[in-house]
């Protein structure tokens, strides 16, 4: 089975030479992809023809014209309404027309989440796609939704994100019954707000396995493999991971430039510090999914260089092959029914 992804060429802070050279590697590692790249034509072509293995891939690669750039500081407002033919809008109207199974931007995030939701809709039974996105942890990683499409979700809201994220983790990493983990100050049962205590209240009369509150640091511990919140406060602990690798990166950086001996030091120790920053390096974990619509999309971090790219195409590819979009519809649909029945 083919599966097919649209790019947002032109989205994010470096464009071409990074969206272009990391579609080309995804198409090296996938026999059977086919990638549609979307932007400024003239440009596509002149960046493709840069890289050697173009022509032996040329049979898989489409390009589909847009003539307008979303800027990452621009209302998303605005780029809805007046940025009909943007790169962004094209490469999600292919999801629409059934053209791609999903699309890859590394546009801004707002507008993505907004022109997404408008061209794609929601699935039923869903209020408010959700964002989750992949987050290095002691055992290996963990998933956490939302991280900054909605700021003051329902307990209601919540569940939905609990069961997106389930499912998402169920068959993209064949984990029959994940865990699900609910982000608290606390993980007592009396700790929380009226709205934190709402929703375990709800997760806790659901089928999904739900194992209780989780703290701050039990993210990273790896305790659950799916993390609800809010995204208020997953945006901000998203963020916050993101600060202290970059921290621990300077310091580390910093500290063995110091003088000839800790250079040397540097030296010996390089390929512990190549393995440690292959486990919590942000960019391994590039990709977020927007969950809830009618069609896969997946946010790229707007500063990802050519291989953290790559990682939300191959997160695109994984989904789309997975077909998460029709799993979520039809367990909704199912659990509705099943509703109704009771």
């Amino acid at each position: 089975m083919t599966t097919k992804v649209s790019i947002d060429a032109s989205g994010g802070d470096f464009g071409f030479p990074v969206t272009i050279e990391a579609g080309l590697n995804a198409l090296s590692l996938y026999d059977d992809l086919r990638l549609n790249f979307v932007g400024d034509e003239s440009g596509i072509q002149q960046e493709l023809e840069k890289h050697a293995k173009y022509k032996s891939l040329l049979k898989r690669i489409n390009i589909t014209h847009a003539s307008e750039v979303i800027d990452m500081g621009e209302l998303p407002s605005h780029a809805l309404r007046r940025k009909k033919d943007s790169s962004m809008r094209v490469a999600i109207n292919l999801v629409h027309d059934n053209t791609v199974d999903a699309c890859v931007s590394a546009g801004n995030t707002g507008a993505l989440m907004a022109i997404s939701r408008f061209v794609l809709k929601t699935i039923s039974g869903i209020d408010r796609p959700a964002i989750m996105a992949n987050l290095p942890t002691c055992t290996g990683h963990t998933h956490m939704l939302d991280v900054g499409a909605n700021i003051d979700s329902k307990p209601e809201t919540l569940l939905q994100f609990a069961t997106m994220g389930s499912i998402a983790v169920q068959h993209t990493e064949e984990i029959s019954k994940p865990t699900i983990g609910l982000l608290n100050v606390g993980v007592e049962d009396m700790k929380g707000n009226e709205k934190i205590q709402d929703t375990a209240s709800l997760l806790k009369g659901s089928s999904l396995n739900y194992v209780g509150f989780v703290e701050g640091d039990d993210i990273y511990k790896g305790t659950v493999d799916v993390v609800v919140c809010d995204g208020f406060e997953g945006n901000i602990a998203l963020k916050a991971s993101e600060g202290v690798a970059g921290m621990m990166s300077h310091f580390l950086k910093r500290s063995f430039k110091r003088n000839v001996i800790t250079k040397l030091i540097a030296l010996i120790a390089s390929p512990v510090m190549k393995d440690f920053k292959s486990r919590v390096d942000p960019g391994q974990y590039n990709g977020a999914s927007l969950l809830g619509l009618k069609g896969v999309v997946i946010k790229s971090h707007g500063s990802a260089d050519t291989e953290s790219y790559l990682q939300a195409i191959k997160l695109a590819y994984i989904e789309a092959h997975a077909k998460i979009t029709d799993k979520i519809s039809e367990q909704l649909t199912r659990e509705l029914e099943q509703h109704k029945n009771n």
